[in-house]
């Protein structure tokens, strides 16, 4: 039987098709001596179907879990997005370039109506995590990082990462498929897929000392294949409540390399 619309998507104006694509082939803002450009290579998004009511409890004031119907049951979703920064450089020093691997643990959910993601933290494998963590109070952790990856024609052939950390530990095993993103459970059309679930461009975290801060970022649409988790285990949504060790992803994403910009600083956000 054919999947409904998902109702909980639909319910708001703003996630028709036409929007979700003019939101996604809308131009990069200019960049500024502050900001950043890198290279994401061994770019994995790992998904999963929480229960919303969980993920609710765990968001500030202002912040609204994204609520999408999957199966038929009313759901939100989170992502850890793995990768490894190349050439990461400040547009002030483009001379200057760093490499190193990062994963981002994220919810998407809706502030004034609009999608975005929440921030839980983010795990780095640089020294150089300490200034983001001082200058402008991230909630960033120091980790070491293991990638072991293999592509051939863009199809993802296995992608290995363990992370061990005080904070953040991570073991993954992948594997890609010649498969496109395509329309993904909850999603009623590719451009909604992309638009909410791998197109935010807006991201929210709490600070070190408790404001909300805020930070952008830009990239092209993604051409993004569906791949199979063989193990996927990341702590900090099994220490949030959110997941268990028996938990399977929603979905498995993976494209080679992708450039994003990143505007900075972040920025302090009011709160209602």
């Amino acid at each position: 039987m054919p999947q409904e619309p998902p109702a909980s998507v639909n319910a708001w104006p703003a996630f028709d098709d036409a929007h979700a694509l003019q939101r996604l082939q809308q131009p990069a803002p200019p960049l500024r001596r502050s900001d950043v450009r890198t290279m994401l290579a061994d770019f994995a998004l790992i998904t999963y179907a929480v229960d919303p009511e969980r993920l609710q409890r765990l968001l500030p004031s202002g912040f609204e879990a994204q609520r999408l119907v999957i199966d038929g049951r009313e759901r939100s979703l989170i992502s850890a997005v793995l990768f490894r920064d190349l050439n990461f450089r400040f547009e002030f020093a483009p001379w200057l370039r760093f490499h190193f691997g990062q994963t981002n643990y994220r919810a998407y959910v809706l502030r004034r109506g609009e999608p975005c993601v929440w921030f839980f933290g983010t795990s780095l494998a640089t020294g150089w995590v300490l200034v983001p963590q001082l200058l402008w109070r991230l909630p960033w952790h120091f980790a070491r990082m293991r990638f072991d990856t293999a592509w051939r024609d863009g199809r993802c052939r296995h992608y290995h990462l363990h992370t061990s950390a005080p904070w953040g530990r991570a073991v993954v095993e992948l594997e890609g498929t010649d498969e496109p993103q395509g329309v993904l459970p909850g999603f009623a059309s590719p451009e909604q897929t992309s638009w909410i679930l791998t197109h935010p461009l807006d991201g929210y975290f709490r600070r070190s000392d408790g404001q909300v801060g805020s930070y952008s970022v830009w990239h092209e649409r993604l051409s993004l294949r569906r791949g199979i988790a063989k193990r996927a285990r990341f702590e900090v949504f099994e220490e949030l409540g959110l997941l268990d060790a028996t938990s399977r992803p929603h979905s498995v994403l993976l494209q080679e390399q992708t450039e994003f910009y990143v505007y900075l600083p972040p920025h302090i956000v009011k709160q209602p």
